[in-house]
């Protein structure tokens, strides 16, 4: 039983241990290799929660794991990237300024905690959550060779201003399916066909475990979802 509450806060690891991976690999010069394991932190950022729901694990520490875990995966491993990708070329400039985005991010994710245990309104996010921002840029600098550097940099601006902005982002957890982890699959499932025809290679082997694993966990729920509602139809 103990192991079975453990589940959620093992995934939030893993997605922590990603964002590690990702900082190694952006220092290898393996870009495309650290901005997939990106992604699939987040598709096990969109797992964690739910996953805690499912089992009646939800606690205060796994909620704190989670913020420590989006910090470093969605936060300081994209800032590694970006620096490795663009900003390098501004030498300590560069490093100081792709260094802003955990800075905005810790603050967002901060007083997200705050107002979550203050308030009761679930319909919305107040500015761009992390992990879809960090998300965002690891796309960016897997598309590099065709989004002019100029764009990448705006892009990368507003996102540091977006997360920390007051403007309204209409929450998705009402979805049944999980909020960003859907994309993502999609996007990691076409990739891997990608793969296969030989037009990228060397990337992390854990793309071939945890698409096939998160589409399980998708169809999953959609199966449980079809049954509980056919259930209370029956009612």
């Amino acid at each position: 039983m103990r192991l079975k509450k453990s589940i959620p806060n093992i995934v939030t690891l893993a997605n922590l241990y990603c964002g590690f991976l990702s900082i190694g690999f952006a220092a290898s010069g393996e870009y495309n290799n650290a901005a997939i394991l990106i992604l699939i932190g987040m598709m096990l950022d969109s797992m964690d929660g739910r996953l805690a729901r499912m089992l009646k694990a939800e606690s205060k520490m796994g909620q704190e794991l989670d913020s420590l875990a989006d910090i470093v995966t969605f936060g300081i491993a994209p800032s590694f990237l970006i620096y490795y990708t663009y900003f390098f070329q501004f030498d300590l400039l560069g490093f100081a300024v792709a260094g802003l985005f955990p800075l905005f991010g810790a603050y967002r994710l901060a007083r997200f905690n705050v107002s979550a245990s203050t308030s009761s309104s679930g319909n919305y996010f107040t500015g761009v959550p992390i992990t879809a921002a960090g998300g965002i840029l690891a796309l960016l600098t897997l598309f590099g060779n065709v989004i002019p550097e100029i764009v990448t940099t705006v892009i990368f601006t507003a996102l540091c201003f977006l997360m920390v902005s007051r403007i309204k982002i209409p929450s998705l957890k009402e979805i049944p399916l999980p909020k960003y982890g859907t994309i993502v699959t999609l996007f990691l499932g076409a990739l891997l066909i990608v793969i296969y025809t030989g037009s990228y290679t060397n990337f992390p082997y854990l793309i071939y475990i945890a698409t096939p694993l998160y589409i399980a966990y998708l169809a999953y729920r959609f199966v449980k979802l079809k049954k509980e509602k056919a259930q209370r139809n029956k009612e």
